[in-house]
């Protein structure tokens, strides 16, 4: 079973991605499960999201406290300190960052993505909503899911501008960069 962390901040998007991500493994024959948490309401507040996926089906009802992968969209919610305690030693974390790679020397241990979704997002017309293109990266990242299975998804889920959603998956994929940073 695969736990995954989804953390940004209001109006960025993360609600859906970490349902599109379940749509996509559910696609893919998997059997997924989400839920998020959140505060106010409001543009720029903190927002989690979960997801569980497994071959098989899910019965487990509880919160995910250790994940194995961590999906951030906002680079200042990430404390190195914290994600010791709260990820096990060579989990993956996917970040939306323009900082070079020698920023997250202080994440030795884990395995590291880093995608600039927000420009990636500004650059297709789509603002501060940047699932599609962590999204994109996501399937690079991790190989788990087809860049296919994370299109049908976003094709069927997203509100407005399928194509430069779309579009976005495919820059987010191209544009990763991997890290491994020894300790």
């Amino acid at each position: 079973m695969r736990e995954i962390k989804f953390h940004g901040r209001g109006g960025q998007g993360v609600v859906m991605a970490s349902q599109m991500l379940g749509l996509a493994f559910f696609k893919a024959g998997m059997y997924p499960q989400c839920y998020s948490l959140f505060g106010a309401e409001r543009h720029g507040a903190p927002v989690i999201g979960f997801l569980r996926v497994d071959k098989e089906k899910i019965l487990l009802k509880c919160e995910i406290k250790h994940p194995d992968e961590l999906l951030c969209f906002d680079e200042s919610l990430i404390n190195p300190d914290e994600l010791r305690t709260l990820m096990c030693p060579g989990s993956q974390i996917l970040l939306n960052t323009k900082k070079a790679a020698d920023a997250f020397e202080r994440l030795a241990g884990f395995t590291i993505g880093l995608v600039d979704a927000t420009t990636i997002a500004g650059n297709l017309g789509l603002g501060h909503v940047i699932n599609t293109a962590i999204l994109g990266a996501y399937c690079r990242f991790t190989a788990y899911l087809s860049e296919e299975h994370v299109i049908n998804a976003v094709e069927e889920m997203v509100p407005a501008k399928k194509k430069e959603n779309v579009e976005a998956v495919h820059q987010g994929y191209a544009n990763l960069k991997l890290l491994k940073i020894e300790r």
